[in-house]
């Protein structure tokens, strides 16, 4: 009893600083993570997956945030059947296993008021790795579908596919893959992010 006595002011202190971030939901329709890798060392193949799911939290005034983001692998999506077949492999993402990859950021730093560096855990295949996405962009208003704000989102960052175990192809697809994050996040009322 005395040690919970002595947990609840810093549990309290900490509820309002909690608070002071807005909330804002994965829009999936307007949101894709994107990849690109070279195709046997000619042109540069693209993908991306249709259907990502999660929460970012965000008080520039405060240089707070936070980014939780679920990724459907069995969404991805090349433009080819066949290819997005092969992907799906245990040799790749092996999606029968692995239905899922996971970004949790662990530190958001801003750059101003449109930018930021978020750094994190990525997890494919159940491998976890730290990787910091460059945002390029940030942008809120008035979201034109509900009366809460819209925020939209531009990222990148450059990873080592073998370092999470998708191995196909070793010498016919090389090892760097360029990530492309463009999303919307939407909280359903008026934030001072607006």
């Amino acid at each position: 009893m005395k040690k919970l006595s002595r947990l609840l002011p810093a549990v309290l202190l900490l509820l309002p600083t909690m608070a002071l971030a807005a909330s804002y939901k994965i829009d999936s329709a307007h949101t894709y993570p994107q990849f690109e890798i070279r195709h046997l060392k000619f042109s540069m193949l693209h993908g991306q997956f249709n259907h990502t799911t999660g929460t970012i939290t965000m008080n520039r005034g405060k240089q707070m945030g936070s980014v939780d983001v679920t990724i459907d692998v069995n969404s991805i999506d090349t433009g080819d059947k066949q290819r997005n077949k092969d992907l799906l492999a245990p040799s790749f993402f092996d999606a029968a296993k692995y239905p899922t990859i996971t970004y949790q950021s662990t530190k958001v730093t801003y750059h101003g008021k449109d930018s930021a560096t978020v750094n994190g855990k990525l997890t494919v295949k159940g491998q976890t790795r730290p990787v910091a996405l460059q945002v390029t962009r940030i942008h809120c208003g008035p979201d034109p579908f509900s009366d809460g704000t819209r925020c939209g989102f531009d990222a990148s960052a450059k990873i080592n596919r073998t370092d999470f175990g998708v191995s196909g192809d070793p010498g016919m697809i090389p090892d760097t893959v360029y990530l492309v994050i463009n999303a919307d996040a939407v909280s359903p009322a008026k934030t001072k992010e607006d």
